[in-house]
């Protein structure tokens, strides 16, 4: 979420290219490198991810082709009450 708004914040990328500049980013560094510390370390529940990976191969696929159906301005209009919502439940918890 931070990436996405600072590169469109920051660096002026439209939302598509933002989002498509951090998949790419993270996919590496978060994705491979992190699990195969964890998985050394023995804290990796190999058939759990399998299920999970492939629930998130599916979403990201579809997320991804209706993300670029949707026009520039919609799309970031979107982003931007999905991100109200996540700091408004935040807000919440931390009064909690």
């Amino acid at each position: 979420m931070v990436i996405v708004a600072a590169l469109i914040s920051l660096a002026k990328f439209p939302i598509h290219k933002a989002t498509g500049t951090s998949l790419a980013a993270l996919l590496l560094p978060v994705g491979a490198l992190g699990a195969w510390e964890y998985w050394r370390q023995g804290n990796v529940d190999l058939p759990a991810a399998m299920i999970i990976a492939a629930g998130l191969a599916i979403g990201a696929w579809f997320g991804a082709r209706l993300g670029q159906q949707v026009s520039g301005p919609t799309l970031q209009r979107a982003f931007a009450v999905f991100l109200v919502v996540i700091a408004i439940r935040m807000w919440v918890k931390a009064g909690a």
